[in-house]
């Protein structure tokens, strides 16, 4: 029998996305210029862009001003808390449904992290909107997002995103996430964590909840010196073989909590252009290894939120606005449109095969599909071609006579 073939346009991904947020965040025309429609179109080509409204407004004929396009935004989405359910039932709908069968539930693994955008400005309401961390970027204010990623060849979606405050702790910001999974039928049997996460707080919760986890632990403790030895973790980064050992945490309010160390051991060989030795140290709780090198080559799973997270800069509308809910809505888009081209490439783009799909990236790069979305934005807009000028351009491209190659001469 011969084999069927199908074509992905530039608009069959554009009605895809658009319907996935119309459908969760349920936006409202506006005006008679200023439609779902038309706000979509912008939006994905500032998107697209990685360019701000008041651009994407100057750049496309049909589109309203920079100015009535933010009102619009402002009118019809939601409240804060409201505008987070929404994002996260919009995240939650492209998941296959089989993550939720439990065969497959059992070998789930999830990593969290937390992404800053650095921020200049004052809050616009509230100072607990403004996270503080170490400085990056010429500053230390940020609006800080966390999110929870599936580890899974071929279904690597963000499955939950949430706004993080300025005094919030880790492990509130942690339950939140777990919970939000959980709504959509994701268990994690193993849950993966960055050095940032390391604290008495998170890794007593998830001992109590019961969550298995893997995280790099922080060298604390006192340094070797001649005449003493080193203590806490740092004992462990003196070690010149891997290992396993037990470690108990302590913080200001006397709080203990205990963990298991694997220690692994290696040579660079100038990978990452490095050269010498290494030792890296890893707490976790609540599953038994099977060696120090399964232990380090599981979380190197974890660097795909990474992956993400520059995903996501490559279509994060830019804003000087102060308002949270924009920022979370421009967050919360290049995710959504992420999540889009993930299910593509598993749902119509991937090659069947025995045991698992096949799954091409080379059919469509990320790149590829916001260009698309830029295309089908300018087909139907129209893009501004002529620009007003003080004087005519000479024939030819130059000015008084002169050939662009003869400049240096004169």
């Amino acid at each position: 029998m011969r084999k069927r073939h199908y074509t992905l346009r530039d608009k069959d991904v554009q009605e895809q996305a658009a319907n996935l947020l119309q459908k969760h965040l349920r936006l409202k025309d506006h005006s008679p210029r200023t439609t779902v429609r038309v706000m979509f179109h912008v939006l994905f080509f500032a998107a697209a862009m990685k360019t701000s409204i008041y651009a994407a407004c100057q750049r496309l004929v049909g589109a309203p001003c920079d100015d009535t396009m933010r009102k619009a935004l402002l009118a019809t989405l939601p409240q804060f808390a409201e505008l987070q359910r929404r994002i996260n039932r919009a995240l939650a709908a492209l998941l296959p449904k089989a993550l939720k069968n439990p065969k497959k539930r059992q070998r789930l693994r999830l990593a969290i992290d937390l992404t800053l955008i650095p921020y200049h400005g004052k809050p616009q309401a509230d100072p607990e909107e403004i996270y503080r961390s170490k400085a990056k970027d010429g500053t230390s204010h940020f609006h800080a997002y966390a999110s929870a990623y599936l580890v899974l060849a071929g279904e690597r979606f963000t499955v939950a995103l949430t706004a993080v405050q300025k005094s919030e702790k880790m492990e509130v910001v942690v339950q939140r996430l777990l919970g939000l999974a959980r709504k959509v039928g994701i268990r994690p049997r193993l849950l993966l964590l960055d050095r940032g996460f390391y604290s008495v707080g998170v890794i007593r919760y998830l001992q109590a909840a019961r969550v298995p986890f893997l995280m790099p632990a922080i060298g604390r403790g006192r340094r070797p010196s001649p005449d003493r030895p080193a203590t806490g973790i740092r004992a462990f980064q003196q070690w010149k073989k891997g290992g396993w050992g037990t470690h108990t945490l302590r913080d200001a309010k006397r709080r203990r909590a205990t963990v298991r160390i694997g220690v692994y051991c290696g040579n660079y060989r100038g990978q990452w252009k490095r050269h010498g030795r290494f030792t890296w140290v890893y707490a976790f709780w609540g599953f038994q290894p099977g060696s120090v090198r399964w232990l380090a080559d599981t979380y190197r799973l974890r660097f795909g939120i990474e992956t993400s997270y520059r995903q996501m800069n490559e279509a994060r509308i830019k804003t000087c606005s102060r308002s949270p809910l924009l920022r979370l809505l421009f967050v919360a888009l290049a995710l959504l449109l992420r999540n889009v081209w993930v299910w593509l490439h598993w749902q119509v783009l991937s090659s069947p095969r025995r045991g698992r799909r096949l799954i091409r990236l080379e059919r469509l790069r990320f790149k590829t599909l916001l260009f698309w979305l830029l295309q089908v934005a300018v087909a139907t807009l129209g893009a501004l071609s002529e620009q007003p000028t003080e004087r005519p351009i000479q024939q030819g491209g130059y000015h008084h006579g002169r050939p662009p190659g003869d400049v240096g001469k004169y």
